[in-house]
């Protein structure tokens, strides 16, 4: 074999430590496969003596991350997180000096992916980043390799593990968000502030790169329109349920002479959908290619064993010498694509209003409706008990026929102010 590839790894939580244990159990066959060992031979985190269940005593220690580049190395793997500060500073003194760079990290890549690779491809050096997109899920290679020969027609799926569990959790159990929430922290599947997870960001960042690999274009996470599942009740749930729905948090893209269209949102399934029967902390990406048809990818979304698993193949394949544009293209390749109008998108929608229960309510949703030009094709009322935090107000659930969204927001906006509704109504797409 020839000479190790030389790493330094800068991060050592739960996935620095999750590459540090995958790379001594496994290290023999990943060498095999390799070509060359692969040895990590610096590290750098904020406290050196925190215990972390790996010996990190044979590495060199570094207590300033941002210095990493500049060792005697080949590769640096970024594990602190953050779209700015020395992330940013690391990944682009590594890429300068002409080293490889394998990161994690889905919001600086969503937000300085075009740069990154820019310098990458200056500089002739590797930039990888599977395991920032649903963590052991090989997605960013298959639709970057596997799938390169197609035209992609949409992409979507379930990119936040965390927003999944506790959807999942509500429709087994009938429980309702916030109880749900503080289970997922207690049990770590959620952080302490959730907000990234639960408001659509993480999974924001996530469509905005696969989207990028997907349809040629620049990574646009600013034109990503996200909304997060805080508002979903256990009623809804059940509604949806009832319907033959189940509720996901989708991230979905494409592309067409519109622009690009990109939106975390959640979505009523179908439950003869694949993506309808994925539960729990997992994390499903749908890409449909234009010769290859459906392509389903799913596995474990986070943890430090996937998660790891992800980054080590890429060390793999830097280690062989296989690499290429970031994002599968090079990024003077990557067409700057204006984002998609909404409006003009046409679908059946889930609209669920909590009003006061009283004569000409629903006269007044309804004529709302049919002055947008919204055309229903059911509509359910339900009494309340107060479980879902909105008193004694009746539950209204309307479903649409397909037609323009623009019609449904300007229904919304007849709406706004209206003394009949108790709280804000909830507008959920159904998947097509």
């Amino acid at each position: 074999m020839t000479k190790p590839l030389r790493i330094a790894l800068a991060g050592l939580g739960t996935v620095g430590g999750g590459v540090i244990r995958l790379l001594d159990e496994n290290g023999a066959l990943i060498a095999r496969r390799a070509g060359r060992p692969i040895e990590i031979v610096a590290v750098s985190a904020r406290d050196r003596s925190k215990d972390r269940g790996v010996d990190i005593s044979r590495f060199a220690w570094v207590d300033d991350t941002t210095a990493l580049a500049g060792l005697d190395v080949d590769v640096v793997v970024e594990l602190v997180g953050g779209s700015d500060g020395p992330a940013l500073t690391l990944a682009r003194t590594t890429l300068a000096a002409g080293k490889g760079f394998v990161t994690a990290n889905k919001a600086m890549i969503a937000h300085h992916g075009l740069e990154l690779s820019r310098a990458a491809e200056a500089s002739g050096a590797a930039l990888k980043f599977e395991a920032a997109v649903a963590g052991g899920v090989p997605v960013i290679k298959g639709l970057r390799e596997g799938a390169a020969a197609n035209a992609i027609d949409r992409v979507y799926g379930i990119l936040n593990g965390t927003c999944n569990f506790i959807l999942s959790k509500m429709e087994a159990e009938g429980r309702d968000f916030a109880d749900v929430l503080a289970e997922a922290q207690a049990l770590g599947y959620a952080e302490a502030d959730p907000t990234f997870d639960i408001d659509g960001v993480d999974a924001a960042h996530k469509l905005a790169i696969l989207a990028s690999i997907a349809f040629g274009t620049q990574p646009a996470f600013g034109d990503v329109a996200a909304s997060g599942i805080r508002h979903v009740l256990a009623t809804d749930i059940a509604e949806a349920e009832a319907l033959g729905y189940r509720i996901r948090l989708l991230g979905l893209a494409d592309h067409g002479a519109g622009g690009l269209f990109q939106r975390v949102h959640p979505h009523l399934v179908a439950v003869s959908h694949p993506l309808a029967h994925v539960t729990g902390a997992t994390n499903a990406v749908v890409a449909e290619g234009n010769y290859v048809g459906r392509l389903l990818f799913q596995g474990a979304g986070a943890g430090d064993g996937p998660t790891a698993s992800a980054v080590v193949a890429d060390l793999i394949d830097i280690a062989r010498g296989e690499f290429g544009p970031a994002f599968a293209m090079p990024a003077d390749a990557l067409a700057a694509e204006a984002p998609a109008d909404p409006g003009e998108r046409r679908g059946r929608a889930y609209v669920r209003f909590a009003v006061a229960d009283k004569v000409g309510v629903l006269a007044e949703i309804a004529a709302a409706m049919r002055d947008a030009g919204v055309s229903i094709e059911s509509l359910i009322q339900r009494g309340s008990s107060g479980d879902d935090g909105v008193g004694g107000s009746v539950f209204v659930v309307i479903v649409t026929h397909e037609g323009p969204e623009r019609a449904v927001a300007q229904a919304l906006e007849r709406l706004r102010g209206s003394q009949s509704l108790t709280g804000q109504p909830l507008w959920m797409h159904i998947l097509g």
